[in-house]
C-alpha cells in the first residue's frame, strides 16, 4: 500500500483545497415585476416564464 515519502504542507493542502468552495446561487431580475428569481423558473412573485403567465397570482 503507497504511503507517501513527506508530509504535505499546509499551503499544498490549501492550494489543492481551493476548488472545493461552495458558490452562491445565482439570482437574477424578473423582466416583468423586477422582483429576485432563479433563472429558468417561474417567477414567485406575478407568476411568468419566458413573458407568458403560468401560473395565476393573487395581485
Amino acid at each position: 500500500m503507497p504511503v507517501p515519502k513527506r508530509k504535505t504542507s499546509k499551503s499544498k493542502r490549501n492550494m489543492r483545497r481551493t476548488h472545493q468552495k461552495i458558490d452562491g446561487s445565482e439570482v437574477m431580475t424578473c423582466p416583468n415585476c423586477g422582483e429576485a428569481k432563479l433563472p429558468h423558473h417561474v417567477c414567485p412573485a406575478c407568476g411568468t416564464y419566458k413573458g407568458r403567465d403560468v401560473i395565476e397570482t393573487e395581485e
